[in-house]
């Protein structure tokens, strides 16, 4: 079971980060890869304050703990949105217009590739293939898929996730 931080204490952005509770997390985790993974879940991200506390609870060098998050795809060292919006570019998404879907939505969610919103709601990523070729172009969200989209059906999903993201 995972346990969630308190608001003891800030990292300089300001997110949620216990140090103590930080510790007792990932200090018994099988190996660094499940720390860091814990450390993730906790808080969201892996900011350079939680990776020092990594280092120090397992009693690694910091360099070392740097190097495997920044070896894995699924740790980020930047904060993410609520909602993840991937665009495919595979094969089929491209040639069916991708390249439109990522211009709309970076276009509306002010970012670009790889950025995220400051409010935190968005994060815009591609993927080299969803697996939906049928459906092309292809749009994913953390929980959902839409096919068969253009520029402006894009971003009414992310006009839709955004306003589900205000009712919460």
């Amino acid at each position: 079971m995972v346990q969630h931080l308190t608001d003891d204490e800030r990292t300089t952005d300001g997110h949620a980060f216990d140090p103590d509770a930080l510790t007792e997390l990932v200090r018994d985790a099988e190996g660094l890869v499940e720390a860091l993974r814990l450390a993730q879940d906790a808080i969201g991200w892996l900011p350079s304050e939680v990776l020092r506390q990594i280092a120090l609870a397992r009693e690694v060098p910091l360099a070392r703990v740097h190097g495997v998050a920044t070896f894995y795809a699924s740790f980020f060292l930047e904060p993410r949105g609520r909602n993840i919006l991937r665009v495919c570019r595979g094969t089929a998404c491209h040639v069916g217009g991708a390249d439109r879907l990522v211009e709309a939505l970076a276009k509306h969610l002010r970012i670009g590739l790889g950025e995220t919103t400051a409010d935190l709601e968005f994060t815009l990523e591609s993927a080299a293939c969803l697996g939906c070729c049928s459906l092309a172009p292809v749009l994913a969200s953390t929980e959902q898929t839409w096919g068969r989209l253009d520029g402006p059906s894009a971003v009414a999903v992310a006009a839709r996730l955004g306003a589900a993201g205000e009712r919460r």
